[in-house]
C-alpha cells in the first residue's frame, strides 16, 4: 500500500533504540527523509547508519529546552517538518508509597512538557502549510494504569489529553494529531523493566492475549500509516497497540 507520504520529512525523537527507531525505520521505507535524536552520539549515529538518508542529531529530550532544540535542529537539517513524532523514554519505576513528590515534575517534563515543547516548535509551520502529522507515542497505561509506574501513568495521561485537545484545534487546517499506546514490545525499556530473569520475561509475555512480547517493527508499521494521507481522517485516535493488553470496551 503506498501511504503518500514520499518526499515527506519527519523528526522521530528519542530514536536510538526501542519503537522510536522502529518508527524512524517504517517512515523512511515509505520514502520519508527523517531525523532522529539520542543523547549519545555514537548510539545515535549507529541507528541512522542503519536508516537510508537518516540525519542524527544528539538531544535530550527530557526536558522542554532539549525537545525544543530537537525540532529546531530537525527542521535545520531538513528544511521543515512535516510529521514530527514525540517520544521519550519512561521515568523510574514506583508506586504511590515508594515515589517522593519531587519526583513528579521531572516526570512530567519527560513525558508531557516534551511533548508540549515538541508540538509548539512544529505544529505552527504544519498549519500554515496545511499539510502535517503529529503521531505521538505514550503507553497503554493510559487507559489501562500500570502497577508500579505511577510516575509514567500519571505523566502520558496528561500527554494524551493535550493532544486530544491540539487535535480538535488544528484539524481543519490539514494537520492530524493523534498517539499510538504500546504494551510489551521486545525493547531495551521491556528488559529493564524485566532484568535478566528469563522467568520474569516469559510470566510478562503470558500477560499479553497474543502470548508474547510485540515486535517493534510492527508498532513502527502503525505508526507509518497514521502519518500516511489515507488516515486523514483519523483525529484525535489514541491506539492501543498492545496485543489485547487492554481489555476495556473503549
Amino acid at each position: 500500500m503506498d501511504l503518500g507520504i514520499a518526499g515527506r520529512t519527519a523528526a522521530v525523537a528519542a530514536a536510538s533504540s526501542g519503537l522510536g527507531l522502529a518508527s524512524a525505520r517504517a517512515l523512511a521505507a515509505e520514502g520519508v527523509r527523517v531525523a532522529i535524536c539520542g543523547r549519545d552520539r555514537d548510539r545515535i549515529d549507529a541507528a541512522a547508519a542503519g536508516i537510508d538518508g537518516a540525519v542524527p542529531l544528539v538531544a535530550d529530550v527530557s526536558t522542554v529546552a532539549g525537545a525544543t532544540a530537537f525540532v529546531e535542529a530537525a527542521i535545520d537539517a531538513l528544511g521543515r517538518v512535516d510529521i514530527l513524532v514525540p517520544n521519550a523514554g519512561g521515568p523510574p519505576p514506583g508506586t504511590f508509597a515508594s515515589t517522593p513528590l519531587e519526583a513528579y515534575a521531572p516526570a512530567l517534563e519527560l513525558n508531557l512538557l516534551s511533548t508540549v515543547a515538541m508540538c509548539e516548535a512544529a505544529v505552527p509551520a504544519m498549519c500554515e502549510r496545511g499539510w502535517g502529522r503529529v503521531v505521538a507515542i505514550t503507553s497503554v497505561s493510559v487507559r489501562q494504569p500500570i502497577p508500579q509506574l505511577i510516575l509514567s501513568n500519571t505523566a502520558r495521561s496528561g500527554a494524551t489529553a493535550f493532544l486530544k485537545t491540539l487535535a480538535l484545534e488544528v484539524a481543519d487546517r490539514g494537520v492530524t494529531v493523534n498517539s499510538v499506546q504500546p504494551g510489551l514490545h521486545a525493547t531495551d525499556r521491556a528488559r529493564r523493566l524485566y532484568g535478566d530473569d528469563p522467568d520474569a520475561r516469559a510470566a510478562a509475555a503470558r500477560g499479553v492475549p497474543t502470548g508474547a512480547l510485540g515486535d517493534p517493527g510492527d508498532f513502527g508499521a502503525v505508526v507509518a500509516f497514521l502519518c500516511s494521507d489515507a488516515a486523514r481522517f483519523v483525529v484525535g485516535a489514541a491506539v492501543p497497540v498492545d496485543g489485547g493488553t487492554y481489555r476495556g470496551l473503549q
